[in-house]
């Protein structure tokens, strides 16, 4: 797919290393290179903007500098939408950098623009079978690997503890019980569940993939089409209208994600569906509420129904082709992953940062932590799902239809369509199969 398909089709969702043993996190010298032989300035593009994160990233940088003296790395921060634009143009000129966080569609596309060099090497010095093979599948294409996953998050089904006692409720297993639920607990002030439909985002989307992936479907078919016409698509685009009338704010029609949490955070609702980062929005705007929260299964269609995985973001690293010196960035990449070092940049957000290293979720040094200790079974429940579930689209594996399904806001206008202008649900969603399907042929992702 040429540039300019990249700049009007890619992902913007919302919204990872020096040798060393495979699990011991040891390695030949104390930044895991090879000495003092590496020599090259580096640019790393980093979209951990803030706090902590940000602060672990350059400490990181610092001290592999110091390790290696003819290094120089340069990190330059940059908002997930700031480094979309940068990199997506920065393309037709060679300014892209050595090194980059990424989101999982945007692997997809660099892939696709033959953007990035494989990290097998560094796969197999980390431990290729400490990762989850669904994290690692989402920067595969032709039997090599093209991203390193650095931490992954999962959505769960968020529940006020206290509202359910109170109104003497079960917590919701199935779509049934949770619309039952919801309805009981919209008072006035209080909003059983808010349903999301904003078209400058993708909650809608995420919303109606879970309900869709509750039947054993999904959104893209094994064809690389959408299917927004399949009986259980039109059963959860029904379901979620319906919800909107009766537990949500109006104000939600036009609602994004954060919109979404900011009323959970404010305890304004019973339900939401987040990650475990919906911890700490409750803590730094309603602290009170913090023992009332927990996290669970998503609903299933019965209550004897598997878990599924719903949906699963592995963030990953990456590293550019364009580089002068990726032996540099391989290297650096490599010490992000030695274990001392990787458990304290995933306890710079406990719980939701969880670890992409399969023996780092057990890790007993890991789970010493205030949080994970408080939200133990929500904990848990992540990681049960974690290595169930996929980015939106990506069931069979990348494909940039992943991208232009969450970043289009095509689902989120159907949804409009239905409640605010009474369109039919059964041509909103032709219409938007179709709209989708046509954006898929032009980004040439069809045959």
């Amino acid at each position: 797919m040429g540039l300019k398909r990249i700049l009007a089709f890619g992902a913007a969702a919302m919204m990872s290393v020096a040798s060393l043993t495979a699990c011991s996190g040891g390695g030949e010298s104390e930044s895991g290179g090879s000495g003092g032989d590496l020599a090259g300035d580096i640019v790393f593009w980093s979209s951990y903007t803030q706090g902590p994160r940000a602060e672990y990233m350059q400490e990181m940088a610092d001290r592999f500098m110091k390790d290696h003296p003819d290094v120089n790395i340069k990190i330059e921060l940059f908002s997930w939408s700031e480094f979309y634009t940068k990199w997506t143009t920065g393309l037709s000129t060679g300014n892209v950098p050595d090194i980059s966080t990424a989101l999982p569609n945007h692997v997809t596309e660099m892939i696709d623009a033959d953007a990035l060099v494989p990290l097998d090497d560094v796969i197999d010095v980390i431990g290729r079978d400490r990762f989850y093979e669904t994290a690692l599948a989402e920067g595969e294409s032709d039997g090599a690997h093209y991203s390193v996953p650095l931490y992954s998050h999962a959505q769960l089904m968020w529940i006020r503890k206290d509202l359910l006692e109170d109104a003497g409720l079960e917590v919701p297993q199935t779509w049934d019980e949770l619309s039952a639920a919801a309805e009981k607990l919209t008072d006035g002030s209080v909003f059983g569940l808010s349903v999301p439909m904003g078209s400058n985002d993708m909650a809608a989307t995420r919303f109606l993939n879970f309900y869709v992936q509750s039947n054993g479907e999904a959104l893209i078919d094994e064809e690389g089409r959408a299917d927004l016409t399949s009986q259980a698509a039109l059963d959860g685009i029904k379901y979620f209208t319906d919800l909107y009338k009766k537990t949500s704010p109006e104000g939600s029609v036009n609602f994004n994600i954060l919109d979404q949490a900011t009323l959970y955070y404010q305890g304004k609702t019973a339900f939401d569906f987040n990650s475990g980062f919906q911890i700490g929005g409750v803590e730094s705007t309603t602290p009170d509420l913090l023992d009332a929260i927990e996290g669970v299964p998503l609903p299933r269609m019965k209550a004897s129904d598997p878990i599924y995985g719903g949906e699963t973001s592995n963030l990953p690293m990456v590293v550019w082709k364009n580089s002068k010196h990726p032996e540099v960035a391989k290297e650096f990449l490599k010490t992000l992953y030695r274990d001392e070092d990787y458990i304290r940049f995933l306890k710079s957000v406990p719980v939701g940062m969880m670890p992409s290293l399969k023996d780092i979720a057990s890790n007993e040094e890991f789970l010493q932590d205030p949080y994970i200790e408080r939200f133990r079974s929500t904990y848990d429940a992540l990681n049960e799902v974690i290595p169930l579930g996929t980015s939106i689209g990506m069931e069979d594996g990348p494909c940039v239809q992943a991208g232009i399904i969450v970043s289009q806001g095509v689902i989120e206008k159907m949804f409009q369509d239905i409640v605010l202008y009474d369109k039919p649900i059964e041509s909103a969603a032709k219409e938007a199969e179709d709209s989708l399907n046509n954006m898929f042929e032009a980004a040439g992702a069809l045959n």
